[in-house]
């Protein structure tokens, strides 16, 4: 029995000595299998219990159930004990200067365009436009035809037409001398809108047209694609005093209240008389530079009365009815309140140039 104790106090002191020098779990799992396993040290013990006297059964049935207990206790306290040191390591090695700044998220915002478009519309809502939207591929008789420009009118070679491959069946309004066919485009201008809403609607009519248009055009102040917005207002007793009135409001709302207007007679097929707009260059004061060619000013839109050919072919009666309309690209707008002297860098998405604006 003395013999039994001994033996059992020695693999105590060996597996203490085992654990405490262990270094992970791996060293943990191989103790207890060494000593609780199926064929371990203390299991081996009590597997041998028959051979004992039956006196001493119980005494050393407890011995080695004790020691069972506290070897199991050992290795618990082991291993939370290297968990809590891997934790420590971690934390050293991990660890976090609360005082340094945090990292900031880069937040986006809208285009220069987009925020020039939602400018314009505002503005023309307090003046008591509303807005109005028609398709991109448009028919010819929306897009010309109907806006005073027949197939044989010299004012289409002002423009420079994507012209559709496809052919339906013409749509209403079209005359009877024109066949069985209409030719479909990508829009030149939004100026269908103005014609469609006019064909739509008895006047009173006061609306602004924005939306992209196409022409084939590309160079610093030009793209394939750009954004426009057209403004028609017709009804009874209107002039050019009112169309000079809304262009002035619109100028100084959009640039600033120093910024003045100019009106250059100038000819448009859908407009009679017509004329250009200039502002004054807000950052050379009108003094001249190189941006405005030493003149001072700058042109943005083309402006005039509707055409009375125009008002009669949408049903309305010019004796009665007269209206102004003017047109100005959205992205030539943005270029001048930002100072941009290319216009494809609106279009280049470089978030660096983006960025500036």
């Amino acid at each position: 029995m003395p013999d039994v104790i001994e033996q059992i106090d020695s693999l105590l002191a060996a597996a203490r000595a085992e654990l405490a020098a262990a270094a992970g779990e791996p060293h943990v799992e191989a103790a207890r299998v060494k000593y609780l396993g199926k064929s371990g040290s203390l299991s081996s013990l009590r597997k041998g219990m028959g051979a004992v006297p039956p006196a001493d059964r119980p005494k050393l049935g407890k011995l080695v159930t004790d020691a069972i207990a506290q070897l199991e206790a050992l290795l618990e306290q082991t291993r939370t004990a290297l968990g809590q040191r891997a934790l420590q390591q971690d934390l050293e090695r991990e660890k976090l200067d609360v005082t340094l700044p945090g990292r900031t998220r880069r937040r986006g915002h809208r285009h220069p365009v987009s925020r020039a478009l939602d400018d314009i519309i505002e503005i023309f809502a307090r003046l008591g436009f509303h807005v109005a939207d028609g398709p991109e591929i448009e028919w010819d008789l929306y897009n010309f035809e109907k806006l005073g420009l027949p197939r044989d009118h010299p004012a289409r070679d002002m423009q420079d037409t994507f012209y559709l491959e496809t052919r339906l069946p013409p749509p209403p309004g079209s005359p009877p001398t024109r066949g069985a066919q209409e030719q479909l485009l990508l829009r030149t201008h939004t100026s269908p809108v103005q014609a469609r809403t006019m064909l739509g609607q008895p006047p009173p009519v006061r609306i602004i047209a924005p939306g992209k248009v196409y022409r084939v055009d590309s160079d610093v102040t030009h793209t394939p694609m750009f954004h426009q917005v057209e403004c028609l207002h017709v009804e009874k007793g209107l002039s050019m005093a009112h169309l000079r009135g809304t262009l002035d409001a619109f100028a100084k709302a959009f640039f600033g209240p120093e910024i003045k207007t100019r009106l250059r007679p100038s000819y448009f097929p859908f407009t009679e008389p017509s004329a250009e707009v200039d502002v004054s260059h807000a950052l050379c004061g009108g003094k001249g530079c190189k941006i405005c060619k030493g003149t001072g000013w700058l042109e943005v839109l083309g402006s005039g009365m509707v055409n009375p050919d125009v008002l009669s072919g949408v049903g309305y009666d010019p004796e009665q009815i007269t209206g102004y309309a003017f047109g100005v690209g959205i992205d030539r707008l943005a270029m001048l309140r930002h100072g941009i002297d290319d216009l494809r860098l609106l279009f280049e998405n470089d978030v660096r140039f983006l960025e500036q604006l």
